[in-house]
C-alpha cells in the first residue's frame, strides 16, 4: 500500500510540475505556495480528478524523480579546453539580414538582445560592422604607427603597446545606424534585427592620452585621423579633445584578447561616440590641424536633413533606450504579473531615469534602475507589470543625466525629416495582443 502511495505521490507531483511549466512565473509561484505539490495537502485530490488521464504519461525528470544525468558521470575537464555554450543555447547566436546589404563582406550582424542578461555582451555575442571583411592579423607582424605634428613619431609593436600602464572601462559601442530601417515605417518585427546593432563590454588597454603625451604633441595638433589595417582602410578623424579624454587603445574585452571580428590585436573604443569611430584592427594614429574629411565621414555617415542639406560629425548617440521583455521574440503567455525589462544607455554620460508606459505614451511609469549604473554603459530597467489579457501598447524613454530626453518619432522627424538612416534613436512601441503575441509597430 505505501509503494502504491509513494508512487501515486510522485505521479501526481510530477503532473503537477508539469502543469505548473504552462503557467506564467508569478502564477506557478502562487500555485507551488498554494501546496499543489503536497501529497497529503487538501487539493491533491483535486488535483489528481482533473489531471488523471495523464497518469500514464512518460515518466519526466522532474523532483523527486532523480534524473538521468545524476545516474552517470561527465565530461572531465578540458573537454571544451576554450568553453563554449551548453547546447540547449544553440539558437542564441547572432543573426544577420540577408537582403540588407549585397555581401557579408561589407554588412551587419546583430547581436541577440532578447536573450542576454546583464550588461556585458559576451564576446561571441558582440554585433558585427565590416567594410571590408575581417582580416587576419598577425600579432607578431602588427604594428601601431603615431606621427604627424609630433615630436618623436614612434612605430609600436603589441609588445611595446602593452608596456604602458593598462586601463579597464565599461562602454557600449553602439553602430549610428541601429534601427536605422524604420525611418518611414515599421519594417521588421523583431528585437534582434531592429536594436540589436549595440553591445557593451569591458575593454583593456592604454589611454591614448598616454601615448599622445609621450610623443609629444605639437601645439598646432588640433585633430587626430585613426586608420584600419582592414581592406576598407576604415579610417575616422578625432578631434584631440576627445582624444585626449576618455579613448583608449584596446587590446583586450571582457578579460580577454579582442576577437577577430572587433579589432584584434588593437582597435579603438570612443565611449559613446558613434561605432564606427571605434576604429578596429588600429594600425596609424597622426595629428593633424584639421579634420581630413574622408569618404567614412563625408559621403557615408552623415546626416540628411529634410531641407537637404548634410550635417557631418554627428558623432554623439544620443540617449536611446528599448524593452527586451516582452517583445517580438519573447511573447507573453497568457494574463498575469510581468516584469517589463529592458535596456537603456546615453552617448552622454550616465542614465538617470527610465519611463514605462503601457498605454502608448499617455501615462508613465518610473522603472526600477539595476545596478551598476555606469556612464556611456548599458543599463537594465524593469517594472512590474500586471497584464490582464487587453491589447496593450509598450514603450519606454529614458532620460540621461543631462536632462536629454528619449524623443519620440515624430519629435524625432521634425527635427531630423525621414531622408537619413543615422542616429535613430526615437521611442521603440510594442504591441502586445490578447493572444500575448508581440509586434512593432509605430505610433
Amino acid at each position: 500500500m505505501f509503494g502504491k502511495l509513494r508512487r501515486l505521490t510522485q505521479d501526481v507531483s510530477r503532473i503537477a510540475l508539469e502543469e505548473s511549466e504552462r503557467l506564467p512565473s508569478n502564477e506557478r509561484r502562487r500555485f507551488l505556495r498554494n501546496g499543489l505539490f503536497t501529497a497529503g495537502g487538501a487539493m491533491v485530490g483535486g488535483a489528481l480528478a482533473g489531471l488523471s488521464p495523464r497518469l500514464g504519461a512518460t515518466e519526466t525528470q522532474y523532483p523527486p524523480e532523480i534524473p538521468s544525468w545524476t545516474r552517470t558521470l561527465g565530461p572531465g575537464v578540458v573537454t571544451d579546453p576554450y568553453g563554449v555554450p551548453s547546447p540547449f543555447e544553440k539558437d542564441v547566436i547572432r543573426r544577420n539580414v540577408p537582403w540588407l546589404t549585397a555581401e557579408k563582406t561589407s554588412s551587419i550582424s546583430f547581436s541577440p538582445l532578447q536573450h542576454l542578461k546583464g550588461i556585458i555582451t559576451p564576446n561571441g555575442l558582440f554585433f558585427e560592422r565590416h567594410h571590408a571583411g575581417r582580416p587576419e592579423v598577425d600579432p607578431q607582424q602588427h604594428r601601431l604607427m603615431i606621427h604627424g605634428l609630433v615630436e618623436r613619431p614612434i612605430i609600436l609593436t603589441m609588445e611595446d603597446l602593452q608596456r604602458f600602464p593598462s586601463v579597464s572601462q565599461i562602454n557600449f559601442i553602439e553602430c549610428p545606424a541601429n534601427g536605422g530601417m524604420e525611418w518611414r515605417g515599421a519594417q521588421l518585427n523583431s528585437l534582434q534585427f531592429l536594436h540589436g546593432m549595440v553591445s557593451c563590454a569591458e575593454w583593456t588597454g592604454v589611454r591614448l592620452s598616454t601615448l599622445l603625451q609621450d610623443v609629444g604633441m605639437k601645439p598646432e595638433g588640433k585633430w587626430l585621423l585613426a586608420e584600419g589595417a582592414d581592406g576598407a582602410a576604415m579610417t575616422r578623424s578625432i578631434p584631440m579633445e576627445k582624444a585626449l579624454d576618455d579613448v583608449i587603445v584596446a587590446y583586450a574585452q571582457n578579460g580577454e584578447a579582442l576577437r577577430r571580428e572587433q579589432g584584434y590585436p588593437i582597435r579603438l573604443v570612443v565611449p559613446g561616440w558613434e561605432g564606427n569611430t571605434h576604429v578596429k584592427w588600429l594600425r596609424r594614429l597622426e595629428v593633424g590641424d584639421k579634420p581630413w574629411m574622408q569618404r567614412e565621414e563625408t559621403s557615408k555617415y552623415t546626416d540628411l536633413m529634410s531641407d537637404g542639406t548634410a550635417h557631418g560629425f554627428t558623432w554623439v548617440m544620443e540617449a536611446k533606450s528599448v524593452i527586451t521583455s516582452p517583445c517580438p521574440e519573447m511573447p507573453l503567455r497568457g494574463s498575469g504579473i510581468y516584469q517589463i525589462e529592458g535596456i537603456a544607455w546615453s552617448g552622454r554620460g550616465k542614465v538617470k531615469a527610465v519611463d514605462v508606459s503601457v498605454d502608448g505614451g499617455r501615462n508613465w511609469k518610473q522603472a526600477q534602475l539595476r545596478e551598476p549604473v555606469m556612464s556611456k554603459s548599458l543599463t537594465r530597467f524593469s517594472l512590474e507589470w500586471k497584464w490582464d489579457g487587453n491589447p496593450a501598447l509598450l514603450q519606454s524613454r529614458v532620460i540621461d543625466e543631462t536632462g536629454y530626453v528619449q524623443p519620440t518619432l515624430t519629435q524625432l522627424k521634425e527635427v531630423r525629416g525621414t531622408n537619413s538612416i543615422y542616429h535613430k534613436n526615437a521611442i521603440q512601441t510594442w504591441q502586445v495582443k490578447p493572444d500575448g503575441s508581440v509586434n512593432n509597430v509605430q505610433v
